[in-house]
């Protein structure tokens, strides 16, 4: 395609070595779970265009809502202008989520929505003039962005930001408290260092990009206990996990606790439109409200509340309530357990695992993801893997038949590459 051949001169793509990276795959279209190529060919989508398609791709009733959308009012600026998607979806996403998570603070990226949660930690102490407390106490396999604020609090041995050590402000990073002898270690270390702490920050169940790491409820419990015990902030960064990802629409549900803030992006819109979201609890906005302006939340990107954005939002939110996405999580979760487990049997498989509609095969080594993603292409899927992970995280709409294909694609390409 001469688009794609004139354009590859001039782009940069993500998570890529530029010098050895193969051309991408032109996209005509895209449907259902499917993606439809220039040149014929249709893919499976296993991955919902990393995680945010979760009703599968341009379902009638989001795309009807952002049609309306455009021809009332794109977009507005949002200091000192209100739109009525925005402030719908606020008072949507608080009704949804339990008390004290009342306050909705929009922002354009996943990035930007965990840099704000951070501001607003350190910021609500500084406010009620408690000093000292800078730090965020971080989990070793965490990720949460790319931002420099967000690089450095993910893990610095995974290798991406590993460049940056230097540059980066300094976060402790300890392991999780995922048995009895790292518990004990984690509260050992918090009793030596929470005074130097604001906040707490982890992806609750699963974390993502850190290579699909499961750990149990119990853990969120753990941390909850203990932010209470110190006076931190616990910071659920549910970015990849909500919208019922991991089988409830929270993952943080499935543990009973209830953060001081969360974080949402990702399958926020239905995968339409960049929209993410900060709420934070009654207790850290009130330490911002004052007769002063120094003390507000000095934060504002250009397209926060995009209007457009929040009624695609409200679509998909309309969606969670009229279809059974969490039943259709359950049974994703089911299949991906049959249709993957053959892959126990191949050589160099370390792990086979499922959490709601996640389903991730752990190899040894993957000696280039990029060829395997071409493979698995070849047997017309879209899956990307990454690090030693292979990895499905499909619509939650997704057929059965879909999914047998895709689990059949990744055993079938796993036995010729081993």
């Amino acid at each position: 395609m001469s688009w794609v051949e004139d354009g590859w001169r001039h782009v940069w793509l993500p998570y890529a070595q530029m010098a050895t990276a193969p051309l991408p795959l032109a996209v005509a279209r895209t449907e259902g779970s499917r993606i439809y190529l220039e040149d014929g060919r249709v893919l499976i989508d296993g991955i919902a265009s990393w995680w945010t398609a979760c009703h599968g791709y341009n379902h009638p009733h989001i795309r009807a809502a952002c049609a309306r959308q455009l021809e009332i009012m794109p977009h507005v600026m949002f200091g000192g202008l209100a739109n009525e998607p925005a402030y719908r979806l606020a008072t949507r996403l608080a009704a949804l989520l339990p008390d004290p998570l009342n306050r909705v603070f929009f922002t354009d990226s996943g990035s930007v929505a965990v840099e704000v949660a951070l501001k607003i930690a350190v910021q609500a102490r500084l406010n009620r003039g408690i000093t000292g407390r800078t730090k965020i106490l971080a989990f070793n396999g965490g990720y949460h962005g790319d931002t420099l604020g967000t690089m450095a609090i993910c893990d610095p041995e995974e290798g991406m930001h590993r460049l940056f050590r230097g540059l980066l402000p300094e976060h402790p990073v300890v392991p999780l408290p995922v048995d009895a002898p790292r518990q004990a270690a984690f509260d050992l270390y918090l009793e030596e260092h929470a005074s130097s702490l604001a906040a707490i920050i982890i992806e609750p169940l699963v974390q993502g990009a850190g290579g699909m790491v499961f750990h149990a409820p119990e853990v969120l419990r753990h941390l909850r206990r203990a932010a209470d015990h110190y006076g931190l902030t616990l910071i659920f960064d549910e970015i990849f996990t909500g919208f019922g990802r991991t089988g409830s629409m929270f993952a943080f549900e499935q543990a009973g606790v209830v953060p001081d803030i969360i974080t949402l992006s990702k399958a926020l819109t239905g995968g339409t439109l960049p929209l993410a979201a900060t709420i934070a609890s009654d207790d850290l906005f009130a330490a911002f409200l004052s007769p002063s302006a120094a003390t507000a939340l000095m934060h504002g990107p250009t397209y926060m509340a995009n209007a457009m954005g929040c009624a695609c939002a409200n679509a998909s939110l309309d969606l969670f309530e009229r279809e059974p996405r969490l039943a259709q999580a359950a049974t994703i979760a089911t299949q991906l357990e049959a249709g993957l487990a053959p892959c126990r049997a191949v050589p160099g498989v370390k792990d086979v695992r499922i959490m709601g509609a996640i389903g991730v095969v752990e190899l040894e080594h993957i000696e280039n993801p990029a060829t395997l993603r071409m493979a698995l292409a070849a047997q017309n899927v879209w899956v990307r893997p990454f690090r030693n992970i292979v990895y499905l995280t499909p619509a939650l709409s997704i057929s059965e038949a879909e999914i047998d294909q895709l689990c059949t694609a990744i055993f079938k390409v796993l036995v010729n590459n081993k």
